[in-house]
């Protein structure tokens, strides 16, 4: 046994059998060590046996070595072990020899007192027997660090006997070489304290120091916004109410606030100087609890409220939904409310889930659907006949089915329904958006259909289903649809003679017919249909009725006349540059012919025609194809509306409008935007009524200047030919109205010649328009018809001539009755001269003695009128000024009795205010007019708001809105003229338009000056506002397609700002992501209920982004446009401009849905060779 067992080990495993004698000699090398110290040894070893002694079971290695013979024992078992693990190295060596090197060289160094051992072994041993001696060495290394622990020890749990404790490695890592750095498991941890490092220049070096992972992963977590997903359901989440402890609600849904009420004033004491804390903050701050364990129930119920009351809501609103329906299945509105309750239940948590229970569920959409479809199966069955509940159905289907299930439920319901226009307008509206069953002449006949059956039920033939009220006007209402249809898809001709032929059925019908069922009346309708016989609009065309007393006579006499006009003047040329890109060459033909061959053909018969004669058969309409969609119509003011709405349909401004069902649907133009002359002349702009919507032979792409004033020679002799025919029909008032309608088209043209500023073409149409309002005075109906001399007037005026028009005025006030101001259309005419010569001044200062002043003052003198000389009494002034007040507070206090008296009145309304607010606008000041305007609408506003709400007494209901519409455009038109000729706040202008389109929002006048107001605005956020809560409140379209405008006005002023060639520009308008907000916009709006079967909106849509260059994008929106409106032609004819690589392929497209193409590739390709 050696002498001290702590370095028996050395020894031992050093021995070799066969020199035995050496082994002893090596035993006792360690007396001659210099640096050996017995008392160190002595600890050690005295260390050793304690350690062992106390930690037996802790540390097994330690507590061999209390022992020589444990000792011994033990390191067989170490043999064994490192065998083992030798073993499992070797099978690994070929791939990791680097990793074994280094666990070898971590696996030595774990000892620091091996470390001076083994140096000392090494600096004491002569050279002769150094490699065993170096041997001898390493076993002893081995073993004191198998002693002492497994791999890895501390210093610290040995505590060295040394103060500098370390060890020299010099086996080289072949990883340092192979690795630019040391691994990072050698390198110990630490935190370094500030960027800057010792010893280096901090004026010519400089130290990058990389940042942790967890500092790029703190810098890359971004603050959470209001809308993900944690902060929605946070959001979404209701508030829980808190109550008075003293209040008899229910102590369960609220959180108890204790409250104490004493009259004595708190007591102050150290902690509570002011005598503000309750007694048990006082407490708390003297560092006792509290007496009672009152408040404990109450922190519990804080705590545990959150989660349970919007449960408790939710399932309370479920329970009472359901209470609802089952106890009065009938109610269609509660089952139409507990099928939108179901988008509330989804948002917040669900009721269903147990106390405690954290829910994970997948809010889907098809879930919701799918909950939504159960309750309408189940309102069904209890309502088995409602139409509402069944459309809401085929509404949430459109989700899950494909479109020919889908017509089949919607032909079945048509089945139930037939005597249901509504339904019939939805059937419609569907059959005719769906890109992949559609086609022209599918539709087309699905019209037919339609009319022909509501026609049945109209009549009574339908003896199954009753006759629903305001099926007549509804029947109107799809009639216009069908026409817009077929020219939005390019068949004119069909939509022309449809006009044709309903006007010729309804106004010259003969007496003999008129006694049979509408299918009667059709069949003897199509001989003269189809007997050649000139028909409404056409030279020499008589009537249905006519021909048939002819034909009963015998026929007619044929006067064959020969044509003075062999060629029409305006044929040009088709093709005017061959050098031009193939699909610019094709939409100018295409465009061209659009515009002359919009009429149908016939054969000539002076010219011996036959219908083989055509060369587009398409241009030839036959009976069959109009036959079906024949109505009978027998109200009178029906009637009116068909001829206005044909004179619409050819481009004659007209008061009419289309219905609500069918307005967005027919709406692809975009002129909608255009001022016409407001911004110069603000008093007297004029509204077409065409906004939004292309005229017969008027289809253009979005950026093409193909536009032409009016119509070419054929198409103005049509439009003559159709008022010479419908005179004769009308007397009086109705004839009058037409000759206005024919008038107020002269003027239009010539305002499209001031806009285009082409001055060869307003000389020529002046002439036209000058001497066809001379016929019409000419007329001894029209002689003293004072509505036509204005008109006459004011298009001098337009042509320049202000000399002439003042005449005509000066004229017609003179000759007019002295009826004054009791007389509308003396007071209209009168409002009209003087609102153009205000427009003539250019400032306020002596605007008292102005022409102006002088028409208003004679005006309400009722007395013969005298010219204008330059001089007016001020006498006369102040009469005025009393006389308008009197009679203006008559109107608004006066009760209309009849609907004729409210239209009149009404229109007298509006006038007498324009003629008082003008008046006092200039003898006292732009204050006073606003007072005029501001009183007048307030008393009109109080008997409206009655009247909406209340049920039936007759004030007006019709016509009031109209009044106080236009007496709002007058308003805000003064304004604006006021502050274009002096200084003045732009907030009351602001907030009148407002308050108007709040009431308004459909009216494009108003929107135009309101954006044009809002574009001169540093700040664009009120508007943005005010545009968002408009769309909210009402499904117009305008207010989008106004907001959309607004801000593609604003990114044009910020983008021409940008591109200004001034040297360097500091432009301050704070605008970024205008495009983002642009596209928003635009998604919003063709998502909404008016705006997805909207030409226009995606027209526009599909122009902004092909500006802003993304092809891709746009040829995506394209497709997606046309699975929302595959009828429309001009979306197809923009697509050919931003993708002209697609002409073929949209060709072959429109081909396919049957939709007109009057020039064939073939034929283009043929005209190119010529």
């Amino acid at each position: 046994m050696a002498l001290f067992p702590a370095f028996a080990g050395a020894a031992e495993l050093g021995e070799n059998p066969a020199s035995s004698s050496e082994g002893s000699r090596r035993e006792l090398d360690w007396l001659s060590n210099p640096s050996f110290s017995t008392e160190d040894a002595l600890l050690l070893h005295q260390r050793t046996t304690e350690t062992a002694k106390l930690t037996p079971e802790k540390s097994p290695l330690i507590s061999r070595n209390t022992s020589r013979s444990d000792l011994s024992g033990e390191s067989d078992t170490d043999e064994t072990l490192n065998k083992t693990s030798k073993r499992r190295k070797k099978k690994k060596k070929k791939h990791h020899q680097h990793r074994k090197t280094k666990r070898k060289t971590r696996g030595d160094s774990s000892s620091s007192e091996s470390d001076l051992d083994s140096k000392c072994i090494k600096d004491k041993v002569t050279g002769r027997g150094r490699n065993r001696e170096k041997e001898a060495a390493v076993n002893l290394d081995d073993k004191t660090s198998n002693l002492t622990s497994n791999r890895f020890i501390w210093l610290d749990d040995i505590q060295a006997f040394t103060a500098e404790t370390f060890r020299i490695d010099k086996k080289s890592d072949p990883a340092n070489w192979a690795y630019k750095s040391l691994y990072r498991g050698d390198i110990a941890r630490y935190k370094r304290k500030g960027e800057s490092c010792l010893g280096i220049d901090v004026k010519k070096q400089c130290i990058t120091w990389t940042s942790s992972a967890s500092e790029k992963k703190r810098s890359q977590r971004q603050p959470e916004r209001y809308f993900t997903k944690n902060n929605v359901k946070m959001l979404n989440t209701d508030g829980i109410p808190v109550y008075n402890s003293c209040s008899p609600s229910d102590p369960a849904a609220y959180i108890p606030v204790s409250q104490i009420e004493t009259d004595d004033p708190p007591d102050t004491t150290e902690v509570n100087p002011l005598g503000v804390y309750d007694p048990s903050t006082t407490m708390w701050l003297q560092g006792k609890g509290c007496k009672g364990t009152d408040l404990e129930p109450v922190k519990e119920q804080v705590f545990q409220e959150p989660g349970l009351n919007t449960n408790s809501i939710l399932m309370s609103k479920v329970e009472e939904h359901n209470k609802k329906v089952r106890e009065n299945p009938r109610d269609i509105h509660a089952w139409m409310e507990f099928v939108s309750f179901q988008d509330e239940l989804m948002r917040g948590p669900s009721p269903y889930v147990s106390k405690g229970e954290q829910e994970v569920r997948r809010k889907s959409l098809k879930l919701i659907l799918e909950k939504k479809l159960a309750i309408l199966e189940r309102a069904i069955e209890s309502n088995p006949s409602n139409v509402d509940l069944k459309l809401a159905r085929l509404k949430l289907c459109t989700e899950f089915w494909e479109p020919p299930a889908l017509i089949k439920e919607w032909q079945k319901l048509i089945f139930l329904h037939p005597n249901n226009p509504d339904l019939w307008k939805k059937y419609l509206l569907f059959c005719q958006s769906q890109f992949s069953t559609f086609s022209v002449s599918k539709i087309n006949s699905l019209y037919g259909k339609c009319l022909t059956t509501l026609a049945a039920v109209r009549d009574g033939s339908m003896v199954s289903h009753p006759l629903l009220p305001g099926t007549e006007e509804a029947m109107l209402a799809i009639f216009l649809q069908q026409c817009h249809f077929l020219r939005q898809a390019g068949h004119s001709e069909k939509a022309v003679s449809l006009f044709q032929a309903l006007i010729d059925f309804t106004f010259f019908k003969p007496d003999s017919v008129k006694d049979l069922s509408t299918r009667g009346q059709v069949e003897f309708f199509e001989p003269f249909w189809d007997s050649g016989e000139p028909r409404i609009g056409e030279k020499g065309a008589r009537g249905w009725s006519a021909w048939i007393h002819q034909q009963e006579k015998g026929g007619w006499i044929a006067v064959t006349k020969p044509d003075d006009d062999d060629e029409d003047l305006d044929e040009d040329q088709e093709i005017k540059n061959k050098t031009l890109p193939k699909w610019q060459i094709w939409l100018d033909i295409e465009y061209s012919r659009e515009a002359r061959q919009w009429l149908p053909w016939r054969p000539d018969k002076t010219k011996k025609q036959t219908e083989e004669d055509c060369e587009d058969p398409e241009r030839q309409v036959l009976f069959d194809d109009l036959g079906p969609s024949l109505i009978q119509l027998s109200n009178p003011d029906l009637q009116r509306q068909l001829l206005y709405s044909f004179l619409q349909f050819l481009g004659v401004p007209c008061t009419s409008r289309l219905f609500p069902s069918s307005l967005y649907i027919a709406m692809d133009k975009d002129n909608i935007f255009d001022s016409v002359l407001s911004d110069e002349k603000p008093l007297t702009s004029i509204d077409l009524q065409l906004s939004g919507f292309n005229s017969i032979g008027h289809m253009d792409t979005m950026l093409g200047g193909r536009h032409h004033v009016g119509h070419y020679k054929e198409g103005e002799e049509f439009i003559q030919n159709v008022f010479h025919v419908l005179f004769p029909l009308f007397s009086g008032k109705e004839q009058s109205s037409l000759s206005i309608c024919w008038l107020q088209y002269e003027i239009s043209k010539v305002v499209q010649c001031l806009q285009t500023k082409n001055k060869k073409k307003l000389k020529v149409q002046g002439k036209k328009s000058k001497k066809l309002a001379k016929n019409l005075l000419k007329a001894p109906d029209n002689r003293n018809h004072l509505s036509l001399w204005k008109l006459y007037a004011y298009l001098e005026w337009l042509l320049g001539n202000i000399d002439d028009a003042r005449k005509v005025f000066d004229t017609a006030l003179s000759t007019a009755a002295t009826g004054g101001m009791k007389n509308p259309q003396l007071c209209s005419l009168g409002l009209l001269y003087a609102q153009l010569e205000v427009e003539l001044l250019e400032s306020l200062e002596g605007a008292v003695m102005s022409r102006a002043v002088h028409i208003l003052t004679k005006l309400a003198e009722s007395g013969p009128y005298v010219p204008y000389s330059g001089q007016i009494l001020s006498v006369n002034i102040l009469k005025a000024r009393k006389t308008y007040d009197h009679i203006l507070q008559d109107y608004l206090s006066k009760t209309p009795v009849s609907n004729q008296d409210q239209v009149s009145d009404s229109n007298q309304l509006v006038n007498l205010v324009g003629c008082y607010a003008i008046f006092q606008y200039l003898t006292v000041g732009i204050d006073a007019a606003v007072l005029i305007y501001t009183e007048a609408l307030e008393k009109l506003e109080v008997p409206d708001s009655k009247k909406c709400e209340n049920t039936g007494e007759n004030l007006g209901i019709q016509n009031f809105p109209t009044a106080l519409e236009a007496i709002t455009l007058l308003h805000t038109n003064l304004l604006r003229f006021h502050m274009k000729i002096s200084v003045y706040p732009l907030n009351p202008l602001r907030e009148a338009l407002t308050e108007a389109l709040k009431r308004y929002p459909s009216n494009q006048s108003l929107w135009r000056s309101y954006i044009q107001i809002q574009r001169k605005s540093h700040n664009a956020s009120k508007a943005r506002r005010f545009f968002d809560g408009v769309t909210r409140s009402t499904d117009s379209l305008e207010p989008w397609l106004f907001a959309i405008q607004a801000e593609q006005m604003r990114k044009k002023l910020i983008e021409n700002v940008q591109r200004a060639d001034v040297g360097e520009v500091h432009y301050t308008i704070p605008e970024t992501g205008l495009t983002n907000r642009i596209i928003a916009l635009f998604e919003h709006a063709v998502q909404s209920e008016n705006g997805t079967h909207c030409p226009l909106l995606w027209r526009m849509y599909l122009n902004f982004l092909a500006s802003l260059g993304k092809t891709e994008k746009s040829k995506g929106l394209f497709y997606r446009a046309l699975q929302n409106c595959p009828w429309a032609k001009v979306l197809y004819m923009d697509a050919i401009e931003y993708f002209p690589d697609q002409l073929q392929e949209a060709l072959d497209l429109m081909t396919e849905k049957e939709l007109r193409v009057r020039v064939p590739m073939e034929e283009l390709d043929l005209l190119l060779e010529v």
